[in-house]
């Protein structure tokens, strides 16, 4: 079997966890982990794999089937993926949900210029809460649908929190409520605000001296983040952060609720729930399996940009489309 050659571009909590997952798949093999920082403090899972300077990816360019960006959806990937299309197929996790057309764009007009082929927003949601979405919907198509996400940590709303001036540490929990979930397995299709199905609660160290009300303002107030939430702000030393919130889970509820019949007074119900004990773990492995369907797509093709939606299934499997048939159908 000749395997599938991964690159992971960043080595932070989805980083890590893209090598472990590359190693849980037998028709991969990890080729080098690239970083900003000194390529010498990093201590990579892998046997026989190195750390290399980011810069120094592009010059690797033909040992590498899939590069796995593993940045920030705040900063990192808008500029990082776009780069990286120029030399490699690339895959990334960006979860700006309002920012993902203007994120298409821009990698979609590198990797027709390269001749690669790039796959954005690849996680759970958005990824696998997208394609329930359209599933459902697509089957239900009188009806409403809800996602909500958690209790758990975002991984991103959390990197956004850390990049404000004055915060040491910090980390973001996003709690579903509880009545707004139970009016819509009621059946009664009620309009949400996004300020009525989740709160969000934020745990924050700050540097010594931090104007601490300026870092509140400026996380209340961070557009596509918490300015439409009811937003949390606790500030608490650094020694309880380390031994209460050293853990990062999450999940979340993708729900269709649908009519059907005759007058359409036939009540159907989709739920699909998620419930992680680690978010970049998780996230991880979706990434991985998806960078199968990359590799196999690009080997039939494609080019451009391409999302979840344009994956077939059968794409992401190591198995064979016959055992597939046989095991899954």
């Amino acid at each position: 079997m000749e395997k599938i050659k991964i690159g992971i571009a960043g080595y932070g909590n989805l980083g890590k966890g893209v090598e472990l997952a590359v190693r849980q798949n037998k028709d991969m093999e990890l080729v080098g982990v690239f970083t900003r920082r000194d390529p010498e403090s990093v201590t990579l899972a892998t046997p026989g794999v190195k750390a290399y300077r980011l810069d120094e990816a592009k010059s690797m360019k033909e040992q590498i089937d899939v590069m796995i960006i593993c940045g920030g959806s705040a900063t990192d990937l808008p500029e990082q993926t776009p780069e990286l299309a120029q030399y490699f197929n690339v895959i990334d996790s960006f979860d700006t949900h309002a920012k993902i057309p203007q994120h298409f764009a821009a990698v979609d007009a590198v990797c027709k210029k390269s001749g690669h082929l790039g796959l954005i927003s690849v996680g759970w949601d958005p990824g696998l809460f997208s394609l329930n979405r359209i599933y459902a919907e697509a089957i239900l198509p009188s009806g409403k649908t809800y996602t909500f996400w958690g209790k758990g940590v975002s991984q991103g709303h959390s990197d956004a929190i850390r990049r404000i001036a004055g915060v040491k540490k910090g980390i973001q929990y996003t709690v579903p409520v509880e009545e707004a979930m139970e009016q819509v397995r009621s059946g009664a299709q009620p309009e949400l605000t996004t300020r009525q199905k989740h709160t969000r609660e934020c745990y924050v160290v700050a540097e010594e001296g931090a104007d601490r009300k300026q870092i509140e303002e400026s996380i209340k107030t961070m557009k596509n983040y918490f300015d439409e939430y009811d937003t949390t702000v606790n500030f608490i030393t650094e020694e309880e952060f380390d031994a209460v919130h050293n853990k990062m889970p999450h999940g979340g509820f993708v729900m269709r609720s649908g009519m059907t019949g005759e007058g359409e007074k036939t009540h159907q119900m989709i739920e699909y729930s998620l419930k992680l004990e680690s978010n970049p773990e998780f996230t991880s492995s979706v990434l991985v399996a998806y960078a199968r369907a990359l590799k196999r797509m690009k080997e039939d093709g494609m080019t451009g940009c391409k999302t979840v939606f344009d994956v077939a299934p059968s794409y992401l499997s190591i198995m064979t489309p016959e055992e597939q048939r046989a095991h899954l159908l």
